[in-house]
């Protein structure tokens, strides 16, 4: 036992070196401007650019996502002597450091759903996927990935405290994680969803409070921001006559709190109030199917559901959520499938942006909005099959 185990650590390490020194040479091959062309890292340079007049985010300015990245964010700013060339470079490297824990923990949970062979198979696929690659230099998804990924380690692996630590800090990166609550409530019961669910709302008020004291106003149209937001990039946006990216407009009009709620596009034509309805009754629906043997794969396969569900319902589709729905479909589906899955859903979003938003061929956005809008029908019908007649992974 003690010599497959090491066989298999060796093994992934193999992986994860080859894995972390590809990128790392990327970072050294290619000038760092082009590297970030299509990505949001311009963005994060400017906005901690802001800290040399004194201006800081929840205390000066509204900003869209919760704390903990913003003040990464300015960290790695500092750190890189406030160069933009030394700060790509830092905060790509810091990225690449949750990335190999999202690696790692992709490994580890494939190796107690499916054993050593599997797991090995998949962090192999993980490795020569584009998509990661692509948005690790775009935007700090990767981040949320690891903190969702190690939600997802600690309920299987049943430590509590992990788990709630994981739900605190990654809701600090973005509200997303904290949707695995349903997960913890399906597979340990209601107190167990009641204790994470407070433990992270504490995490998150030790982490929001000093903001929350600091400046009120600023704080709660953070906390507001996304929610105010037009509809982009979806079926809803298609509707409302909304085609374009989500974005919340110049840093200038981050320092008027009643713009963080006031949309950029055209109004919702219909309610997100009367959205939820129907599909938080779907949601019912699937949360009180009766799980199967395998409690681990049902946690795995519900929470992949919820997202997609989640991804249905929202009035915006950002691109970067395929950071975290990647590694939930190789962890679902067997490889062969979650493969073409991946693939056909990188293609579509990428045909999407940068291809046609970014040359102005708005026009063109409603074609992939929809197509995407049916794989992720086709995926749900998939993934509540696997849920409610769960079958051994098969290619």
């Amino acid at each position: 036992m003690l010599t497959k185990n090491s066989n298999a650590a060796a093994d992934f390490l193999l992986i994860l070196i080859l894995f972390l020194t590809s990128r790392l040479m990327l970072l050294m091959a290619f000038p760092p401007e082009n590297l970030i062309y299509y990505g949001d890292y311009q963005h994060y340079f400017n906005l901690a650019d802001m800290t040399r007049r004194g201006f800081y985010p929840y205390l000066h300015y509204w900003y869209e996502f919760p704390p903990i990245f913003p003040y990464l964010n300015i960290a790695v700013y500092t750190l890189a002597g406030q160069q933009l060339k030394n700060y790509i470079l830092l905060l790509a490297f810091v990225l690449l450091l949750a990335e190999g824990g999202n690696l790692y923990l992709l490994y580890r949970l494939a190796f107690t759903l499916f054993g050593r062979a599997r797991a090995l198979t998949i962090a192999w696929i993980y490795t020569a996927l584009f998509t990661p690659l692509f948005f690790w230099l775009g935007n700090f998804d990767a981040l949320t990935t690891f903190f969702l990924l190690l939600a997802l380690y600690s309920l299987l692996k049943n430590r509590r405290i992990l788990l709630i630590t994981a739900l605190g800090l990654g809701t600090m990166v973005k509200f997303l994680p904290i949707m695995l609550l349903a997960t913890v409530w399906r597979r340990q019961g209601l107190k167990a969803a009641v204790v994470c669910g407070v433990g992270a709302l504490l995490l998150c008020l030790l982490i929001f409070g000093p903001f929350a004291l600091a400046n009120p106003t600023m704080t709660l149209a953070s906390l507001r921001a996304q929610a105010g937001k037009s509809s982009y990039q979806t079926v809803w946006a298609i509707i409302d006559g909304n085609l374009t990216t989500g974005n919340f407009g110049p840093l200038v009009d981050h320092f008027d709190p009643a713009k963080a709620t006031r949309p950029l596009g055209n109004p919702a034509r219909i309610p997100t109030w009367l959205t939820i309805i129907p599909f938080g009754l779907l949601g019912l629906f699937i949360f009180t199917r009766p799980p199967g043997s395998n409690p681990d794969q049902d946690a795995i396969v519900f929470t992949t559901l919820t997202f997609v569900i989640f991804f249905l319902w929202s009035q915006g589709w950002s691109p970067q959520w395929q950071t975290f729905l990647i590694p939930l479909l190789l962890l679902t589906f067997p490889e062969k499938r979650a493969v073409l899955f991946i693939i056909a859903l990188s293609f579509i979003n990428f045909l999407e942006w940068p291809v046609i938003l970014s040359r102005g061929l708005n026009q063109l956005a409603p074609l992939t909005i929809i197509i995407r809008m049916l794989l992720l029908i086709l995926l749900a019908v998939e993934l509540y099959r696997l849920l409610i007649h769960p079958t051994p992974a098969k290619n």
